[in-house]
């Protein structure tokens, strides 16, 4: 497990970022107690899976699966403190909420900066800055 910071760009109201990248024993200890998947999201560069999980002490973990293309297994998993795992439920959250505030105009919805494309924005620089991280 290697721990490194986000930093967003000041636009992006978020502040930095801890963010641990996983090795697949990382992954195997955190998960032993059981996970349960939260929401998704697709994106062009990945579809991420959002999830919680408890150890074999019962420890709750944050975390993200990473996926590329058509590749079935993950290329990331990313875990990350309660605090900005609620953030990136928030925004899909939100996300509902603004779609159905623009149901009736489709076209100003298409075009709007949407809560899902800030937390896909999110996820590129995690990605961006997780993916020369080796665990």
């Amino acid at each position: 497990m290697k721990e490194f910071t986000v930093q967003f760009h000041k636009e992006d109201q978020v502040d930095a970022m801890k963010v641990q990248k996983l090795s697949e024993e990382d992954f195997e200890r955190l998960t032993e107690g059981g996970t349960r998947h939260l929401f998704e999201l697709d994106t062009n560069i990945g579809f991420f899976i959002y999830f919680d999980a408890v150890d074999a002490n019962g420890n709750e973990s944050y975390m993200v699966l990473q996926y590329e293309e058509e590749n079935e297994d993950p290329s990331a998993c990313y875990a990350f403190e309660l605090k900005d795992f609620y953030q990136f439920a928030a925004l899909h959250l939100n996300d509902l909420e603004f779609n159905e505030e623009y149901e009736d105009e489709e076209e100003d919805a298409e075009e709007a900066y949407s809560p899902i494309h800030h937390l896909a924005h999110l996820m590129y620089h995690i990605a961006e800055d997780g993916k020369n991280i080796e665990v």
